[in-house]
């Protein structure tokens, strides 16, 4: 019974998973009391199958309920929060999210199985990267930049497509110096600012035409995918969180995407 509430409670608001409970099983269990559930059962992290030779990381947010106080019992405004994601892949795809806890999550990759060079796909943002920097040893780490957030940046700088199309192809063979000469003589914001960040991320720009060939990883898809995922519970329409209850809902999201809560062992 707890393991069937589990699973509901995984995908939808507690108040659905009631009415589902009673119909499949002619039991009523009240939303408050799968929510009482989900807080106190025992939900562990995934843990990735074999050897660990890429991970992509990237953040999603969790809407948070409005503090209330004596002096003002009206609730305040709700407040959007970042999460962190990382989906690390071996045999098979693991994730794993965490709630204002980027320790927790370099420490849970850290604790894996981790190849001898481990390749690391992040987006543009310094959160991402920070925690990138925490896992494993520097000369273990391939970091790359996401090519398609690359992509996307690119063509934020519009002008002549002619040269937004010769960059492309300079930066998808990791020509970074002839890319940027295309943007030098241009004064414009945006130019400016591209230049800074292909500056900023050089080191990640590779040759991604040959890591494709190779079999390497040049996009954080998988992770992008699994915070969609977990906004498909997390930010159902409505849906206002107490902070001390986002962890836990984390958890639970992660283990049924990881197919550990179809584990008869599971706790």
């Amino acid at each position: 019974m707890e393991k069937c509430c589990l699973l509901l409670d995984a995908n939808q608001s507690y108040a659905s998973a009631e009415k589902e409970i009673e119909l499949l099983m002619g039991i009523k269990v009240g939303h408050s009391s799968q929510h009482r559930l989900v807080q106190r059962y025992e939900l562990g992290l995934g843990k990735g199958k074999g050897i660990i030779k890429q991970l992509s990381l990237d953040g999603g947010k969790v809407r948070l309920r409005g503090e209330t106080s004596s002096k003002s019992p009206k609730r305040g405004e709700s407040q959007w929060r970042d999460y962190k994601a990382v989906s690390v892949e071996g045999f098979s795809k693991t994730c794993a999210a965490f709630f204002q806890d980027n320790q927790g999550c370099s420490q849970w990759v850290n604790d894996q199985s981790l190849g001898r060079i481990i390749t690391c796909l992040g987006d543009g943002h310094d959160g991402v990267w920070n925690i990138i920097g925490t896992i494993g040893e520097p000369h273990r780490r391939r970091e790359v930049l996401d090519w398609y957030h690359l992509l996307e940046n690119l063509y934020r700088v519009g002008g002549s497509l002619k040269r937004l199309k010769r960059v492309e192809r300079y930066l998808w063979q990791g020509c970074i110096e002839e890319a940027e000469q295309e943007f030098r003589p241009l004064s414009s914001p945006k130019a400016v600012n591209f230049l800074a960040y292909l500056q900023k991320h050089r080191h990640r720009i590779v040759d991604y035409d040959l890591y494709q060939s190779l079999g390497i990883g040049i996009g954080s898809g998988d992770v992008e995918s699994t915070i969609k995922r977990i906004g498909l519970r997390i930010k159902i329409s409505g849906t206002q969180w107490k902070a001390e209850n986002v962890p836990q809902m984390l958890r639970l999201k992660c283990a049924y995407l990881n197919g550990d809560l179809f584990s008869s062992n599971y706790a």
